[in-house]
């Protein structure tokens, strides 16, 4: 039987025991009880299920059978290959409805689990082959060596292989149709294998011109915006780096060299004078002073705040990602556009030329009918005067020509020079038909709505970060060196050892307003990447709707205009015929003329809008963001 003395020590060192374990939890509880509540952001409108609900029905009068249109062409806006589907509003995708612990309820796209042996629900997977397999599709894109963010070898690293060999290498040309390139990220296909949708094929399978498909490929290499935004990437990658070392030990190793005179009436000359070194020697005097010792100091990640702000930053890197793709799918766009519009100058100084041309042969006919004494000074004035305005025209328009060259050449790199182009009859120019599926797989093919997703995941890992800061931190450090004060006696061991252990661990107790300031800042920067995802959706899919039904209107508007300008032409013959044989007045002639060149002009401007507006639907689609050539043969 133990001794009530004994009893009572135990029990009072076990109230001890208890009162430090409550005073450690009530450090570990007190900093987190006065954590704000997280703002919820509105749910934005819900996507349609087909782009045919904003279409609108044509109002006008049936023609009749002898003016009506050719109904060759499909509507596009029936060639949706999915139907009617039940899909999730873009609202519903992006809403940031979270969890009393912080956590983005709904943001948990592209959530790395790219181990093919892991469990569902098994977060075990690094981010490290995450960004390794990520950081693949970017290392054909710059002509410079891609920094991979991570370092090390990886546990999908041959799953990265694997997707580098799937790109398409510099020397295969074009893309054939049945290419496949998958994104090792989220699954995304990129290649060709149906046409359900246009935003699948590649820049060099929509653009059926050998001259512009080599203007595009010589623009993925030479443009300098495309380069600039390859560096920010870079920036990005370099960032993910910095922030995947934070929450690994950090390991210092120096050493340090002195000389310490102390004074023989202070305590440490006096224990200096009273002691001896070994074999009965006095220290000497100066002391000397030798060091040499590594360093230790790692902050234990225990509430993930290191790895949540690595995860972000990641983001943030495949972000950026997706914002040079979107850049490219403009630009591509806009050298399209260029394009197009400089074959448009072309064929209205072509149609200039052969205004001319019959302006002076009437102004020919106009001469000879006052030689004759048929005709007067007045009508010879007012064909040289029309000849004159559009010669005048010409020039304008070959100015014109010009700064569209140099448009397209600053898009591609390059100082001013002739662009080739192909000579066809620009009217009846059509490119490939467009197929624009349904609006839930913009989700997919938009470069800027992908952008604007991982954007959103990485302000959600930004909350995770600023809440665990108002947790305490536990940092352990370490050393272990040799110290002496002599080189001779340096590295005796043990006599010379010196080592030590420390485990600290802070919290914040009283005035936190800076930690709650940064709580809510990064909630608010949430609820911005809400707002901002939801605004690039709706407004992709008003971009599409409106250049769809653009293509739509302006072809119907095109098939009128033909007729009109067959009948214009007929009325130019028949006014010269009479004119020539003084059945018609010089007037009627003009005015037959002019209309027929200003109904030509209007017909070519008309077809460059609809050109225009196929190109900016190809972009809005997603279109040109897809395997990425730098040459073609």
């Amino acid at each position: 039987m133990s001794h009530p003395k004994t009893r009572a020590f135990h029990a009072i060192r076990q109230k001890r025991n208890l009162s430090r374990a409550a005073l450690a939890g009530m450090l570990l509880v007190l900093p987190s009880c006065s954590i704000p509540s997280l703002r919820h952001a509105s749910p934005g409108p819900a996507m349609p299920a087909s782009f045919q609900n904003a279409t609108f029905d044509n109002d006008s009068e049936p023609l009749d059978a002898n003016e009506s249109i050719d109904d060759d062409d499909t509507a596009l806006l029936n060639q949706s290959g999915y139907g009617d589907q039940a899909h999730q509003s873009a609202g519903d995708t992006s809403s940031p409805d979270e969890h009393a612990d912080g956590t983005p309820a709904k943001l948990t796209a592209y959530k790395p689990n790219s181990n093919p042996n892991s469990k569902p629900g098994d977060d075990s997977v690094s981010f490290a082959s995450f960004l390794e397999s990520a950081t693949s599709l970017d290392s054909e894109q710059s002509p410079e060596t891609e920094m991979s963010p991570t370092s090390g070898n990886s546990p999908d690293a041959s799953q990265s292989e694997q997707s580098e060999e799937s790109l398409v290498s510099l020397n295969d040309g074009l893309i054939s149709s049945e290419t496949v390139i998958t994104d090792p990220i989220d699954g995304l296909i990129y290649g060709n294998t149906n046409y359900d949708n246009s935003a699948r094929l590649s820049q060099y399978e929509f653009f059926n011109d050998p001259a512009l498909t080599g203007l595009i490929a010589e623009a993925m290499v030479g443009n300098q915006e495309l380069k600039i935004l390859a560096q920010e990437i870079r920036i990005a990658c370099l960032e993910v780096q910095a922030r995947s070392g934070e929450y690994l030990p950090f390991v210092t190793l120096g050493g340090r060299a002195g000389l310490e005179k102390s004074g023989r009436h202070t305590r440490a000359g006096a224990v200096e004078e009273s002691l001896n070194v070994a074999n009965g020697k006095a220290f000497p005097d100066p002391l000397p002073d030798f060091l040499v010792a590594a360093d230790v100091s790692w902050e234990m990640d225990i509430w993930k705040k290191l790895r949540n702000a690595q995860s972000a930053a990641a983001y943030r890197y495949l972000g950026t990602r997706e914002g040079r793709n979107y850049i490219q799918t403009r630009l591509v766009a806009e050298l399209a556009e260029s394009y197009y519009e400089l074959l448009a100058l072309d064929s209205r100084l072509d149609t200039l030329d052969k205004t001319i041309e019959i302006q002076k042969q009437s102004l020919r006919f106009a001469k000879a009918k006052k030689k004759a004494a048929r005709g007067t000074e007045l009508a010879v004035q007012r064909f040289q005067a029309e000849v004159r305005k559009n010669q005048s025209e010409k020039l304008i328009i070959q100015q014109e020509i010009i700064e569209a060259e140099n448009r397209i050449n600053f898009i591609v790199g390059r100082y001013p020079q002739p662009i080739d182009r192909a000579a066809l009859e620009y009217i009846d120019l059509d490119l490939r038909a467009l197929n624009v599926g349904v609006p839930s797989q913009q989700l997919q093919n938009r470069a800027d709505i992908r952008q604007a997703e991982r954007e959103l995941t990485a302000a959600g890992l930004d909350v995770k970060v600023a809440r665990a800061r108002f947790y305490p931190s536990l940092t352990l450090t370490a050393g272990l060196g040799w110290n002496a004060f002599s080189t001779g006696y340096l590295f005796r061991t043990p006599e010379s050892l010196i080592y030590g252990v420390a485990g600290e661990l802070v919290g914040p107790l009283i005035n936190k307003r800076a930690i709650k300031a940064d709580y809510l800042s990064a909630n608010a920067a949430q609820l911005q990447a809400v707002y901002n995802y939801q605004q690039t959706v709706l407004q992709a899919h008003i971009e599409v709707v409106n250049h769809m039904t653009k293509v739509d209107n302006y072809r119907q508007s095109i098939e009128i205009k033909k007729q009109q300008l067959q009948a214009l032409e007929a009325s130019v013959d028949s006014a010269t015929k009479l004119f020539q044989n003084a059945r018609a007045e010089y007037v009627e002639v003009l005015l037959a003329q002019r209309e027929f060149m200003e109904a030509k002009m209007t017909l070519i401007e008309t077809k460059q809008q609809q050109l225009a507006a196929v190109v900016n639907t190809y972009q809005a689609l997603g279109g040109g963001a897809g395997a990425t050539l730098t040459s073609v043969n």
